[in-house]
């Protein structure tokens, strides 16, 4: 999204990336490489033939499991090609995003990036030219065997960016993702309460939990994302998956102007009034809120499964994961996710042939083990990791469940280039209660209809 990113947090390590930034500030005057698409010369896949080369990689993975796997498959993929020399940058997802447009846009790009999926990100990226199609390295390496097409599709564009989830592949991701429901089993038993089952013994745990002092459900809202994540929990409850998809991925067919869906905005608004959530909210930060609960402040954080290293780290035993239970027990999942930020390689590299062994190193089924070893949720060959009992394991089943049961749904911010800012502003407001449920709806419908019938 952005997702968090999916998986974004302001943990920058900028102080160590100012000196790889010197070495590929966008604006060079060095003429560009040939188009990609212009270009007839096979792929190279055997990297050790390749001279002297170095990428410059930038990529978001910079909390703890997600710096720790970088940093040992940099140094491996290094020891096994020692000619490719790696200049990474390690920036927060928020600065990542800010930063790489800019950058794309000028003559020396980096070779390697992690680009939102999403619209306003990758779309753009592609429409712009800025990308190279990576099918023919899919072929030449075997991704298109290595990950099922449910994985590949949430990678892939039309040429022209108008299309999402079909045509060419951009990028390729490491991780899965879902976002589901993490507790605090302590607190749970402290107020002698089970993990819930259903949805509504999840609302009656969070009145437990407030009516014995503590806070039902941390969160953070300064960033506005936030509650992108929250709301999408809340509305795979009320509203039809398959709507759900049509919504995120911009398609026509689907309007947010439905009983289902003021639903959803109504719950969000009374969790709000029944002071479920941590005081000052909106304005607490994402870090703020699940560094807090790992401080053992709130019973109950609705995120995504790459907080799963800091928190287990943070709690220990205490700590526990679930999918977002549903109206009966058993029910059929639902669940916001799909991948991780893919990595993709720039139309203007000039080294695509090792940035593209590069993203086959980090992506192979030695690389799914380094992942699993540092905490991380391995997008492929999830089901073949041997990971202890507790919560890790319950977020590899959690994500394996939803992807068998084909439960997961897109990130709505996916649903236009610019619904991501709409989104994250409209529910700020909704839950400021400056917009009532209709008006939160009508501004969504607007920017979702505005885009979908011109598209």
């Amino acid at each position: 999204m952005i997702a968090p990113k999916r998986g974004s947090l302001t943990l920058a390590l900028l102080a160590a990336s100012a000196v790889a930034l010197a070495g590929c500030a966008p604006g060079s005057s060095a003429p560009p490489p040939p188009s990609p698409q212009a270009s007839a010369s096979p792929v190279r896949t055997d990297a050790a033939s390749l001279g002297n080369v170095t990428l410059t990689v930038w990529d978001q993975e910079v909390r703890g499991g997600q710096a720790a796997q970088m940093k040992k498959l940099n140094d491996a993929f290094h020891a096994k090609y020692p000619n490719i020399k790696l200049n990474r940058v390690s920036r927060s997802f928020d600065d990542l995003t800010t930063t790489l447009r800019l950058a794309l846009s000028g003559n020396e790009p980096p070779d390697v990036v992690e680009a939102n999926n999403g619209r306003s990100s990758m779309g753009a990226f592609v429409k712009a030219g800025q990308l190279r199609p990576l099918d023919a390295y899919a072929d030449a390496y075997g991704w298109k065997q290595r990950y099922p097409d449910s994985v590949l599709r949430y990678s892939r564009y039309s040429a022209d960016g108008k299309l999402f989830g079909e045509g060419n592949l951009y990028g390729l991701p490491q991780v899965g993702e879902v976002v589901g429901v993490f507790y605090n089993s302590a607190k749970l038993t402290k107020l002698g309460l089970e993990p819930p089952a259903t949805w509504a013994a999840f609302e009656s745990a969070l009145a437990e939990a407030k009516a014995g002092g503590e806070v039902p459900l941390q969160f953070g809202n300064l960033d506005k994302w936030p509650a992108v994540h929250v709301f999408g929990t809340v509305q795979g409850r009320n509203v039809p998956p398959d709507q759900i998809g049509t919504l995120a991925f911009g398609r026509k067919g689907a309007s947010w102007n439905t009983p289902e869906n003021t639903k959803a905005a109504e719950q969000l608004v009374n969790w709000v009034d029944q002071g479920y959530f941590a005081k000052g909210f909106n304005g607490q930060g994402y870090d703020a809120a699940w560094q807090a609960f790992g401080k053992g402040q709130g019973v109950f954080l609705i995120a995504g499964t790459w907080l799963l290293a800091d928190l287990q780290k943070a709690l220990g035993e205490d700590l526990g994961f679930m999918l977002p239970p549903g109206a009966a027990a058993g029910a059929a999942p639902v669940a916001t996710g799909g991948t991780g930020l893919p990595f993709a390689i720039t139309a203007k590299s000039p080294n695509p042939d090792a940035a593209a062994a590069y993203i086959d190193f980090i992506t192979n089924a030695e690389a799914m083990k380094v992942l699993t070893d540092t905490g991380n949720l391995p997008v492929a060959d999830t089901d073949k990791q041997t990971v202890p009992e507790g919560p890790q394991r319950e977020v590899f089943t959690a994500f394996g469940t939803a992807s068998a049961k084909d439960g997961l749904v897109p990130y709505l911010d996916y649903a236009t280039p610019t619904f991501a800012d709409t989104l994250g502003a409209a529910l700020q407001d909704l839950l400021a209660k400056k917009a009532t449920p209709q008006e939160f709806l009508g501004t969504l419908e607007k920017d979702y209809k505005t885009f979908a019938e011109s598209n």
